[in-house]
């Protein structure tokens, strides 16, 4: 755990019991930096690389000047007479799995939901992941070119109804909209800014970096990648049910498989990797791909801050390309004000939090199908984050923090 919480492990049984805080210093462990970095786009990359002070500012402006910014929070955005870069802070963050000629005509889901939680003291923060499939209720909602009527599905299904009908920055800001909206329904949460991750926009950032190596923890199929036995050319190895599940294994092609241990990926395989749930060998399914995209990103920025921060003509192409990847709505907070307010959050400060502790609590909902329903103490650590309690909750569930 982190400096925040201590060692709540050390005095629990494992179960998740109850535990009392333990007096004295906080201590560090390691956590995944990305989505906090991914908000405050270069300030912790040159915090880590040791930048001078004096050239901060000037690479922060290369990095965010190439940042899209837009109104994605709609009418769900902190009212700007409220609106302070101090206290606790909690940021919406959306991962998009968009696909190069994708039909614009069909529906567009989340494909991960992460609430970062920034305590008042702004001394860490935690990120805690909504399963996809979560079964929830959304609210009615009118796009200005589809009206939706409302109703129970799976919260990624938010972002597919926002959008409906529409294209661009529009489709983006209703999709977010109607996912926030929904947050707030199921948490009280009101986010204070937001931002969209496109994982497709990241091959840009590994094909400057050439590759990124990382470690495996299980064997992975892939169903989208692999070779013709008799031409090897790349080509899909499965055949695919319009709702995302497999239909059956196409003969005469070997899928990709990325086998457990140390790894490099290519730009092609990086992207790959980080979209398999079907075919883990530990059967984590979304957990694992939660699970996978975390480490990778996480591995992602240990390869740029190894290999490209020390070099002036890479580290620009670098941020560029990190800052195509991202759209942010800056909750009436400019990004520069973001950055130095929270610049004394290190890597090591920030905690991953499992919902539902990490394990299926699924059911089959008529219309809707194979659903995660929250669990009750996943509803607690939700409302532990608007009441900026979440301490409390690490301390008395020390098992559901991701170690990684």
């Amino acid at each position: 755990m982190s400096k925040r919480a201590g060692r709540a492990t050390d005095a629990a049984s494992g179960n998740g019991d109850r535990v009392t805080a333990p007096a004295g210093k906080r201590r560090p462990a390691r956590s995944p930096r990305w989505a906090l970095w991914c908000v405050v786009v270069g300030a912790l990359l040159l915090a880590g690389s040791g930048a001078a002070v004096a050239g901060t500012r000037v690479l922060l402006g290369t990095a965010t000047e190439t940042v899209t910014q837009q109104q994605l929070l709609g009418d769900t955005r902190v009212p700007a007479k409220r609106v302070s870069v101090k206290g606790a802070k909690t940021i919406l963050l959306v991962g998009l799995d968009t696909r190069p000629n994708q039909d614009p005509a069909k529906l567009t889901r989340s494909d991960s939901i992460i609430l970062l939680h920034i305590p008042a003291d702004h001394r860490g923060a935690y990120l805690v992941s909504l399963p996809r499939d979560s079964y929830v209720k959304i609210p009615e909602f009118d796009n200005g070119k589809q009206r939706y009527p409302g109703g129970r599905n799976k919260i990624n299904a938010a972002f597919a109804y926002g959008s409906r009908g529409l294209t661009g920055e529009q489709a983006l800001t209703g999709g977010f909209t109607l996912l926030a909206k929904t947050i707030k329904g199921l948490t009280g949460i009101t986010p204070d800014a937001g931002a969209i991750i496109d994982f497709q926009g990241f091959r840009q950032v590994v094909d400057v970096l050439g590759k990124v190596c990382m470690y495996v923890d299980t064997t992975t199929t892939s169903i989208h990648y692999g070779h013709d036995d008799k031409t090897g050319k790349l080509t899909a190895p499965y055949r695919i049910n319009p709702d995302g599940t497999l239909r059956g294994r196409i003969r005469g092609v070997t899928p990709n498989v990325y086998r457990k241990g140390n790894r490099c990926f290519t730009p092609s395989e990086a992207l790959d990797f980080v979209r398999q749930r079907d075919l883990l060998e530990d059967d984590s399914y979304d957990y694992g791909r939660q699970r996978h995209q975390q480490q990778f990103l996480k591995a992602l920025i240990k390869n740029i801050m190894d290999s490209g921060l020390d070099s002036p003509t890479r580290l620009p192409g670098l941020l560029k390309a990190v800052g195509r990847t991202m759209t942010v709505d800056d909750g009436g907070i400019p990004l520069a004000d973001w950055v130095f307010a929270l610049r004394g959050i290190r890597p090591d400060d920030l905690i991953t939090i499992k919902t539902n502790n990490g394990t299926f609590n699924s059911d089959t909902i008529p219309g809707v199908g194979s659903a995660e329903i929250l669990s009750d103490t996943s509803l607690e650590l939700l409302r532990s984050v608007r009441t900026d309690t979440v301490d409390e909750f690490v301390l008395a569930h020390p098992t559901w923090v991701t170690r990684s």
